[in-house]
């Protein structure tokens, strides 16, 4: 591979619209660094994401012990796994190396992150919570609940921008209904592990589609009224519309969860990450669905008095 082509820092970049500032300047040139290695190693991007569900689960490990060195250890391997995030994603933009498998075990693997974490800060407070011992499983079990909702619609809303920004090949967005297809296609005495895959990622498409009915509703007006053919002052208006919920979209992600996770954990009040969880990151999530459907409304009734015409 020495004879490839080094690609640069920004061409492993979804797009400068739904980068937040620590990915920018802090995960993206490290996770370029690794992708450039694990490129010259021939190492696979599903197998970066392995990589980092251990590290992950070394974090969560490491949150379990009342000790600040340890803490520290475990937010080190938490911002370590992360950087490997970052790197599979951009490893197989540099390799055209995508699947749909891929794009499940990168979300799986920050599941299982957090997974590990919810549990290690529940059997450590659980003797400090005497007889309500069970409170912080259910506080953690709620919170992990909305966790995954935050994280899914983040995903779905960059996704979607990300299709009127640069098109079908820049975005990873997916409908239900061309994955119920899929999954109908396939036979369980012969693709046993595809079609189950394919029945959890249909389930989790439809999920973020039934929270976003507005959203569904201008995609079919736009199919209806267009077909494939979106014409570009459409596009243009959406993204002006939809770059100022990017935000939202990476306070819902990693970034901002992971530092409010550190500073409970450093204070030794691990709990209090959950109802930064609970409250924050919740009216947040509301905040951003309201106005992107409102959004959605909008330009579905305009589509629909023929406010825009297709470019010629």
């Amino acid at each position: 591979m020495s004879d490839q082509k080094t690609p640069s820092l920004e061409s492993t970049l979804k797009s400068s619209d739904t980068e937040e500032f620590i990915d920018i300047y802090f995960y993206r040139p490290i996770g370029y660094r690794w992708a450039l290695m694990f490129r010259r190693l021939g190492i696979t991007p599903n197998a970066v994401t392995i990589a980092s569900i251990f590290l992950g689960i070394g974090a969560g490990v490491c949150f379990y012990y009342d000790n600040v060195w340890i803490s520290i250890l475990g937010i080190l391997l938490l911002v370590w796994a992360n950087s490997y995030d970052s790197a599979d994603g951009q490893l197989a933009r540099m390799t055209g190396n995508f699947s749909t498998f891929g794009r499940i075990l990168d979300g799986f693997a920050g599941d299982i992150w957090f997974f590990s974490i919810y549990v290690a800060i529940c059997l450590r407070l659980m003797p400090l919570w005497g007889s309500a011992w069970w409170a912080i499983w259910v506080l953690a079990i709620i919170a992990g609940v909305f966790h995954s909702k935050q994280a899914s619609i983040a995903d779905y809303y960059r996704n979607v921008h990300l299709l009127f920004l640069k098109g079908k090949g820049g975005s990873e967005l997916d409908s239900s209904a061309d994955l119920k297809n899929k999954y109908e296609e396939l036979k369980w005495n012969k693709n046993f592990f595809d079609k189950l895959v394919a029945f959890f990622y249909c389930s989790y498409t439809k999920g973020q589609e039934n929270w976003t009915p507005n959203l569904q509703e201008m995609f079919n007006t736009i199919k209806n009224n267009f077909g494939e053919n979106i014409p570009q002052s459409f596009r243009d208006k959406f993204r002006e519309k939809s770059l100022p919920l990017m935000k939202f979209t990476n306070i819902l992600s990693f970034n901002t969860r992971s530092i409010a996770l550190f500073v409970s954990v450093l204070i030794k009040q691990p709990w209090l990450y959950f109802i930064f969880e609970l409250t924050v990151l919740n009216i947040l999530l509301v905040y951003m669905i309201h106005k992107h459907e409102k959004i959605c409304k909008v330009f579905t009734n305009e589509i629909k008095q023929d406010n825009f015409v297709l470019d010629c």
